[in-house]
């Protein structure tokens, strides 16, 4: 017959067991859940994922002034062979602005575009902006693209 010690001490080794499982799965869960996403940007192009190909991924306005504002369109087809969604377009700083993106799927084969605006109120000199697209597409470099430009001083009349 065990003492009511013995009991609790049976009880406590079998709690610690049981958490010590629990975390060993919870464990496997994030370690599962964490190299999910890494496989599937890892896809090749070739795979049967979306596939966002650019007609020009860079675009350089040349000598604009202070205080310009320039935009321009991005044209895009989805190569894949699935649909393509695009979550989130966001820039590097608040001069550079996306002006629109499609918020429905793009079909295999369809086409679509982004608008990006610069403004150069407050730039001199070269300027290099990263616009980063956040999609399902499973080609990494598909995901940026590039606006440069040269601000020129203002001159007064």
């Amino acid at each position: 017959m065990l003492s009511s010690f013995s009991k609790g001490y049976e009880f406590r080794i079998q709690k610690f067991e049981r958490i010590t499982a629990m975390r060993g799965f919870i464990i496997f869960l994030f370690a599962v859940a964490g190299f999910s996403p890494t496989f599937s940007q890892q896809q090749e192009a070739g795979s049967s994922g979306p596939i966002l190909t650019w007609d020009k991924s860079t675009h350089d306005f040349g000598d604009i002034f202070q205080g310009d504002k320039v935009e321009h369109t991005y044209r895009f087809t989805n190569t894949g062979k699935e649909p393509l969604l695009i979550t989130n377009v966001t820039t590097q700083c608040g001069c550079t602005t996306p002006k629109g993106w499609p918020r429905d799927p793009v079909l295999p084969g369809g086409k679509a575009e982004i608008i990006a605006a610069f403004n150069s109120t407050g730039k001199f000199g070269k300027q290099y902006k990263v616009i980063t697209i956040l999609s399902n597409a499973v080609n990494i470099e598909g995901a940026q693209l590039i606006l440069t430009t040269n601000v020129l001083e203002k001159k007064n009349p």
